[in-house]
């Protein structure tokens, strides 16, 4: 009988042991799941909130100083313009795309208008690749679709009238100091100035704004400060063919153009096809052959165009350190993708340390 206790308690034990056992695997596998959907809930939150809401972008370079500094991460608002659905195959949160799965997309309803002096995100026109895929870029809208610009001495003149200027607004200025007498680089430095070219008979080239360049006047050891423009018969090395005229001469000086807009109806001619071919044959895909004054348009002889989308011209605050619109030409409507609207953290890469600041300011056009 006591045999038969024992071998019953064993396997009474042994059952215990089993269901406990798969009580716990149940458990692991109820948590597991939990944790699983928790990540692929969260993932999807983001990826939607980073396609349709908010992107994270970060300040490479000087190009938007005073206004940003180089280290500074941005929050960009998709939602102001009206976001695009994806214009790609791609893998989320990375920039692998699959080559020839371009997607039928659209722009959503956004809240507000591109405004003039928009500080603006947009994607680099003149890369190759689909458009959602090329580099970010950050700059000021300065010019609306249709307005006339006009840059004569380092001014724009947008419709016939000065721009307004900006506090942080920054350019070349020419300093002479007084005979014998040499600049301090660190208390130039201290002033929130940079001496970009110092040459000889007292003469320096400061990048610095425009107060900045005031008090630099009451300096004891200044005699001069104005600003630094090129003469209009100097001519800039162009990287590539596009400029703003067939007499252009430099970034300091353009004459009068006009912002493209969409139903701008334009005729073109070897005058002015240096204004529009990256209009007519990138960013619109037409295929143009050109024989003198003749155009052959989608196999259409016509020298007659309606231009389909809006255009923007876009300037960095830090406008003789800055690649922009003066370069390259103009901003697709397409290629935009968000109003710059807070820095939600800022790192000195100097100093090594963050601008604790700079931190969560909103970002003020």
């Amino acid at each position: 009988m006591s045999d038969y206790k024992e071998k019953n308690s064993a396997s009474s034990a042994k059952s215990r042991f089993r269901k406990k056992q798969n009580e716990d695997h149940q458990r692991a596998k109820h948590w597991a799941r939990e944790w699983l959907d928790a990540f692929i809930f969260a993932a999807i939150a983001a990826i939607i909130l980073r396609m349709f809401f908010f992107g994270a972008y970060r300040i490479p370079t000087p190009s938007m100083e005073q206004t940003l500094l180089t280290g500074d991460f941005l929050l960009v608002s998709k939602m102001a313009y009206g976001a695009r659905t994806p214009m790609t195959v791609s893998i989320p949160f990375t920039d692998v795309y699959v080559p020839g799965m371009d997607l039928p997309w659209t722009r959503l309803p956004g809240f507000m208008d591109v405004e003039r002096n928009d500080i603006i995100v947009f994607n680099y026109p003149i890369d190759t690749g689909p458009v959602s895929a090329k580099t970010n870029y950050i700059k000021r809208a300065v010019g609306m679709p249709g307005d006339e610009l006009e840059i004569r001495d380092k001014r724009v003149h947008v419709n016939g009238q000065v721009e307004d200027g900006f506090e942080t607004l920054m350019q070349h200025y020419r300093v002479v100091s007084r005979e014998r007498i040499r600049l301090s680089p660190s208390k130039v430095r201290d002033a929130g100035a940079r001496i970009v070219q110092s040459g000889g008979n007292n003469n320096y080239i400061i990048n610095m704004t425009e107060e900045t360049a005031r008090q630099m006047e009451g300096w004891n050891e200044v005699d001069s400060v104005e600003p630094f423009v090129l003469p209009e018969d100097y001519k800039q090395f162009e990287r590539r063919n596009f400029n703003f005229s067939r007499g252009f001469s430099n970034h300091d000086n353009i004459p009068a153009f006009r912002v493209p807009y969409k139903g701008k109806e334009v005729e073109l001619s070897s005058d002015n096809w240096h204004l529009y071919q990256d209009i007519v044959e990138r960013y619109e895909r037409n295929s143009v052959q050109k024989d003198g004054d003749e155009f052959i348009i989608n196999g259409e002889v016509t020298n007659q165009y309606v231009v389909q989308m809006d255009y923007y011209f876009t300037m960095g605050d830090n406008r003789d350190d800055s690649e922009d619109s003066r370069y390259w030409g103009f901003v697709p409507e397409n290629h935009l993708i968000g109003k710059a609207s807070i820095i939600y953290f800022s790192w000195d890469g100097e100093r090594w340390m963050p601008r604790f600041r700079r931190m969560l300011n909103m970002i003020h056009d």
